[in-house]
């Protein structure tokens, strides 16, 4: 079995939980997953099978989208309602619309992001969340991402009661973008503590979560049908990001030996682009200026 199976991870699983169950179901060792969700994140996970896992690289590569839910009026050190609260400032009176939608409107673009102390970022070559539990502090990186939408989705509803302030959003970003702080960012933009109270993410690997499957449905369908058929999708569809070139007789003679091919193979001259033979992914290669040709990046198959 090779390809992407493009599964709806349930909160309260790690990511490796999935690979952990999938790899019992399908009776195979070689299964990756491309992206980490948090456990108490839902949504969809592409899941890499087979050969396919040399393909993960490429579905980190492509943008995200996420649905979810920000609360004004305290903050937590996860930046997720997980953590223990580390600040809280009542609301007196409700943001307006107007105030939401033009504090979010500033986040959209290129922005520089601190990623969270709970995090996988590595530093020095520790997690961040490892120094975290330590007690320990470290300076972190900055980043750059591109927030392509940040919109809110309902209306803003406050509670008097306990001086807070919630609503949904969509958000669509680029890779290595956090949530949580782009939630953080909100509150700090409109001078209050935040926090991102909850998240589904809707696309990774260009795979919806309409797309996706339960691993209860997985397991059910290996149960019944010993096969996942057209469940597991291509390569062709885990890499539809970048052009997709057939190869002639003459180019695949010499592609299958891992000689670099001309620039007349790819009309534009992409910077990449996926191989294919008889429709099927063999290779992405990428522009060499050095050798002004294309070279192999990533070989799937040398088989005709």
């Amino acid at each position: 079995m090779n390809g992407i199976i493009p599964v709806h991870k349930p909160a309260g699983m790690t990511s490796h939980d999935v690979v952990y169950h999938l790899r019992k179901i399908l009776q195979m060792k070689k299964i990756g997953h491309a992206g980490t969700l948090d456990p108490s994140v839902d949504g969809v996970l592409p899941i890499a099978v087979g050969r396919a896992t040399k393909a993960i690289e490429f579905l980190q590569e492509s943008g995200k989208i996420y649905t979810g839910e920000v609360t004004f009026g305290f903050a937590t050190e996860t930046e997720d309602l997980d953590g223990a609260v580390i600040a809280r400032e009542p609301l007196t009176a409700p943001f307006t619309t107007t105030d939401i939608d033009n504090a979010m409107a500033t986040l959209r673009g290129t922005i520089t992001q601190i990623p969270p102390m709970y995090s996988a970022v590595k530093v020095n070559g520790r997690r961040l969340y490892d120094y975290a539990r330590a007690g320990e502090t470290v300076a972190r990186p900055e980043r750059q991402v591109t927030i392509y939408r940040f919109e809110r989705t309902s209306e803003p509803l406050f509670d008097p009661a306990t001086g807070t302030q919630k609503f949904k959003f969509v958000a669509e970003v680029s890779k290595g973008t956090y949530i949580r702080t782009l939630a953080v960012d909100l509150g700090a933009k409109l001078g209050v503590p935040s926090v991102m109270s909850q998240l589904t993410r809707q696309k990774a690997g260009g795979f919806m979560l309409d797309e996706a499957f339960t691993i209860e449905q997985l397991a059910d369908k290996m149960a019944t049908d010993h096969d996942l058929g057209d469940w597991v999708k291509t390569l062709n569809a885990a890499l539809a990001d970048y052009p997709q070139i057939e190869l002639s007789d003459a180019e695949w003679s010499y592609a299958k030996d891992g000689v670099g091919l001309d620039a007349t193979v790819a009309p534009g001259q992409p910077a990449r682009f996926v191989s294919l033979r008889h429709g099927q992914v063999k290779a992405v290669y990428d522009w060499s200026n050095a050798k002004q040709k294309y070279r192999p990046y990533r070989t799937f198959s040398n088989e005709d």
